[in-house]
């Protein structure tokens, strides 16, 4: 059970980073490409800091706020310059792997026999894999009871409608651009606090880490929705973390099967493709069985 209860825990650590996916790609319905540069950078600032003296928790802290101003350049782009959402997110992720060099000074930062987040849960008596269950389970459950309040708000409204209908919210006097760049902002700022906690329970941050991360989100928001439904948003919240957690106990059992670690990127691409692609099939699957009933009952009519 061991290996199961690693992917719990490296479930819950990129539950928040598929959550900071899930508002770009599900509230605003931008396909944020931003996401790939800006886990990296989580990592890094985490990572450079710890090392350079700072406290875990304040490092953490800085990664958000990196996250934030990466966010934060993408919405300016997006919104001001009228670059295609996609197309911002790409310059944003590729101008974010010279940042990322720059603040991490070198492509990869150990954090062996350095104090942080993950270490201080261990010296209270619990095993790696435990300590980041419970660092990740608070984060999760701190962020998805921030953002149910949040999203209750005036403010939060007003950005859930802009991804709904911006030419009618914008109509009722909501400034459309800052609700866009308020909410890239706030997945990119989740995507690096995830990030964060993901090189502390690794003890390292790399330049490559980021790779797939959109992938990896996407994938974790379709199956939570798939799975656990997404009705209210509250339930869209706890489906896309029990989605990240789902994600990994079937990256893990596909690996203990005997692929290689090579091919996660594969698996992957592969999980995401049946889930975008299983309500087309389920719906086609219900039609043909409607279908099969009429025409039985025809027959013995």
């Amino acid at each position: 059970m061991e290996f199961l209860i690693g992917a719990i825990a490296q479930g819950l650590l990129w539950a928040v980073m598929a959550i900071g996916v899930y508002i770009t790609y599900r509230i605003l319905d931008i396909a944020d490409l931003t996401a790939e540069g800006c886990f990296t950078l989580g990592a890094g600032i985490t990572c450079k800091l710890i090392t350079s003296g700072f406290n875990p928790f304040v490092s953490t802290l800085f990664a958000l706020v990196g996250g934030l101003l990466a966010g934060l350049c993408t919405g300016l782009l997006h919104t001001k310059l009228k670059i295609p959402a996609l197309l911002a997110g790409i310059l944003t992720m590729t101008g974010l792997w010279s940042i990322n060099l720059r603040v991490m000074g070198k492509s990869n930062i150990p954090l062996l026999r350095e104090t942080s987040i993950i270490t201080m849960l261990e010296n209270t008596g619990l095993n790696k894999n435990n300590a980041a269950i419970v660092a990740g389970l608070v984060l999760t459950v701190v962020v998805i009871l921030f953002l149910w309040w949040f999203f209750s708000t005036e403010i939060g409204y007003s950005l859930r409608a802009t991804g709904n209908n911006k030419n009618m919210i914008r109509a009722n006097g909501v400034n459309t651009d800052n609700a866009t760049i308020l909410g890239i902002m706030l997945g990119n700022g989740l995507i690096a606090l995830s990030a964060s906690l993901v090189a502390q329970y690794n003890s390292f941050a790399d330049i490559q880490m980021g790779v797939g991360t959109i992938v990896i989100g996407l994938a974790s928001v379709i199956i939570g929705e798939v799975v656990f439904g997404s009705r209210t948003i509250l339930r869209s919240l706890i489906a896309v973390a029990l989605g990240s957690v789902l994600y990994r106990i079937i990256i893990a059992i596909v690996l203990r099967l005997g692929l290689r670690a090579d091919d996660m990127k594969l698996i992957s691409s592969i999980l995401l493709a049946v889930a975008l692609c299983f309500p087309t099939v389920r719906n086609i699957a219900v039609k043909n069985l409607r279908n099969s009933v009429k025409r039985g009952g025809s027959t013995n009519a």
